[in-house]
């Protein structure tokens, strides 16, 4: 059951071309997503991203509006981000709050960084949405590979990597239950200024550290009891293997990254045309 406002962690089954690429190039394509996002420093970059974007989401089958409720946890993030660069950018004034002015460079400034963070969530959200935590590992796994000579425990490290993000939507939930069994006893998360807010989470935690260990024992448990011993000598039933479409979708990528690299350069930072 998906959580009711966190996604990242979580997976939604689909019969979808996304759903089945190979999850190596699902990871490779989501980091060079981000690279290239953070190259982009206009709203032109933005734009082709935006549709790039756009395309994945809807060959992924995945419902936008459930990518939409995934930014809920950020609001506050992204709010709080763009009123900064609203009163601390210095450039023509907007407005005045006592000693504090609100500028037009601030006011484009804030919604680049919005923009961006919109992309980059809604984007990277659908590595865990379509990839199951078998196939997850697996593809981890595989690209630490060449590290192994190194003494890097590949398998193991795959492991806890995708176990701690899985982990993310249950953690989260599990406080949401907690916080909701407080209030009904009669706590009050909501009332007073930060500092008693924060005081106010406190018997919070306890509860959830307690949930958090209990469920880790149980998993050591359940691994325990099917004989897991770590990556050595173990074998898969699926074999990864690149597909047609797999490459298709880097191609898609490296022309995204070189039509970016063309926009950045030809029309500059986006600050620089207020």
């Amino acid at each position: 059951m998906m959580s009711s406002g966190v996604i990242m962690g979580q997976y939604y089954p689909a019969s979808s071309p996304v759903h089945s690429m190979d999850p190596r190039a699902k990871i490779l394509i989501s980091v060079l997503f981000m690279i290239v996002l953070f190259v982009g420093n206009n709203f032109y970059a933005f734009a082709i991203m935006g549709a790039f974007a756009g395309l994945a989401i809807a060959v992924s089958k995945v419902p936008l509006k459930l990518l939409i409720r995934g930014l809920r946890p950020i609001l506050f993030i992204m709010l709080f981000t763009m009123v900064l660069h609203l009163f601390l950018t210095p450039g023509p004034a907007i407005f005045k709050v006592g000693p504090f002015t609100a500028t037009w460079a601030g006011l484009v400034q804030g919604l680049f960084i919005g923009v961006r963070l919109v992309i980059l969530i809604m984007f990277t959200s659908l590595l865990t949405l379509t990839t199951s935590p078998i196939e997850l590992t697996d593809g981890l796994e595989d690209l630490l590979k060449p590290f192994a000579r190194m003494g890097v425990p590949a398998h193991e490290l795959a492991m806890m990597m995708t176990i701690a993000l899985r982990f993310i939507p249950t953690l989260l939930e599990e406080a949401e239950r907690i916080m909701k069994a407080q209030m009904a006893r009669g706590a009050d998360f909501e009332s007073g200024n930060m500092v008693k807010r924060a005081k106010s989470l406190v018997p919070l935690l306890v509860p959830l550290f307690v949930s958090a260990f209990r469920r880790a024992d149980d998993l050591a448990m359940a691994m325990e009891a099917r004989c897991y011993r770590g990556g050595e000598g173990r074998t898969r039933m699926r074999q990864l293997r690149m597909a047609v479409r797999d490459f298709v979708a880097f191609g898609l990528v490296i022309v995204i990254t070189a039509l970016v690299i063309v926009v950045r350069v030809k029309f500059g930072p986006v600050i620089s045309r207020v």
